[in-house]
């Protein structure tokens, strides 16, 4: 099968299209004719090294981690049948014509592939850090990045438990943000004391995804680092705040988020062979939507 591997640490070049053997489903595992592949920043940080001490791969090495495809052969045990539409968690790698997986489920009509490749990673983290930072309906909660992938669905499930969601988002998306049921406030310098004209009774917890250095300014305007998350600003580490990072592959979560009929928002498809060019947008920070391989 065709595949894009790495065989060194480098910039998107060293990301090559390259021959590979087509990967056996081993028990519980089923093998997926890839249909897309989300690109993630884990992706090309892990592609740069800079992962390297905390998430070491051996070489050559496929990345990706999201897939939607269709099932082309069943371990024993998995749940099954070929040509069943799927979509999840790989546990090859999906930058390829043909992944292995475990945690997948079957992909609703209604969603497309793409969709279906853009949901895993970003729905968990949201659906985790709501979780951890304990939300409850009533209360207020500020979202730094409400317009991104995890953002999005952060503000949608937390509205649908019944919070307030403060969204931060950048002027151009002030509305798009409006829509998905928060309050839009434009980020940059002043923001807290925009969020303070909107919360006068003030707030319970902030949930960071966009890593703009604001952790310093959430913790006064929560009076307390005890309810902050970042799962984007470093940062976090030396000044003592929570980071959080790792999360759960379960085909129960994937259930959850289908359930919730979420509004997703796509970016750019690339082909297979533009893998790099992927990567190189998605290190931008400003794709606009989810960044996915496209298969034919």
């Amino acid at each position: 099968m065709r595949a894009i591997t790495i065989t060194q640490y480098g910039e998107p070049d060293v990301l090559r299209l390259a021959e590979v053997p087509l990967p056996e489903p081993g028990r519980g595992q089923v093998r997926v004719a890839v249909k897309a592949a989300g690109v993630n920043p884990i992706d090309w940080k892990i592609r740069s090294g800079a992962m390297a001490e905390v998430r070491p791969v051996e070489f050559p090495h496929i990345l990706g981690l999201e897939l939607a495809g269709v099932v082309d052969a069943v371990g024993e045990g998995a749940d099954f049948a070929v040509g069943d539409e799927v979509f999840g968690w790989s546990d090859t790698g999906t930058y390829a014509e043909y992944a292995l997986a475990t945690n997948v489920i079957r992909k609703p009509a209604g969603l497309s592939w793409a969709e279906a490749a853009a949901l895993p990673i970003a729905g968990e983290t949201a659906l985790r850090v709501l979780g951890e930072l304990e939300v409850k309906p009533g209360e207020t909660v500020v979202l730094h990045g409400s317009s991104g992938q995890v953002g999005r669905i952060a503000t949608q499930a937390a509205v649908t438990l019944g919070a307030t969601v403060i969204g931060l988002a950048g002027a151009s998306s002030l509305d798009e943000v409006k829509e998905l049921g928060a309050v839009p406030v434009q980020y940059g310098d002043g923001w807290v004391s925009r969020v303070r004209s909107v919360a006068p009774d003030g707030v319970d917890a902030v949930f960071d995804a966009a890593g703009f250095g604001v952790l310093s300014e959430s913790v006064e305007l929560l009076g307390s680092p005890d309810r902050l998350i970042t799962i984007a600003d470093p940062a976090a580490y030396a000044q003592g705040l929570k980071f959080s990072a790792s999360g759960s592959e379960s085909p129960a979560i994937l259930e959850d988020l289908v359930a919730r009929d979420l509004k997703l928002k796509l970016g750019s498809g690339y082909a297979l062979a533009d893998a790099a060019e992927a990567h190189r947008e998605s290190a931008t920070g400003h794709a606009g939507g989810k960044i996915t391989l496209a298969f034919d």
